[in-house]
């Protein structure tokens, strides 16, 4: 599967939209965990968001070209999951 260039745009603002609200989330600042923290965070947001949404069939046609309200939030909702977990294994150690 070839990527275009609309969807790597997409993937990037939605991305960087939903690390931003996680990093806000959690730090309670507006800068959240940084420009480029934010940005990886969304996007490994979006991954995990995205199969776990696909996973339970909700919300279905998260894979279209657009940028819309499910992606951000199936991204955010990824974000804060890898948090938890994250912070789980950093416990540990």
């Amino acid at each position: 599967m070839a990527v275009t260039i609309a969807q790597l745009i997409v993937w990037l603002i939605v991305g960087a939209l939903a690390g931003s609200l996680a990093g806000f989330a959690i730090t309670g600042r507006l800068s959240g965990l940084g420009r480029w923290m934010n940005l990886g965070l969304g996007l490994v947001g979006a991954l995990i968001g995205g199969a776990v949404f696909r996973c339970f069939n909700i919300w279905p046609g998260l894979n279209s070209i657009s940028i819309s309200l499910r992606d951000i939030v199936a991204a955010f909702l990824g974000a804060l999951v890898f948090l938890v977990i994250l912070r789980i294994v950093q416990s540990r150690r």
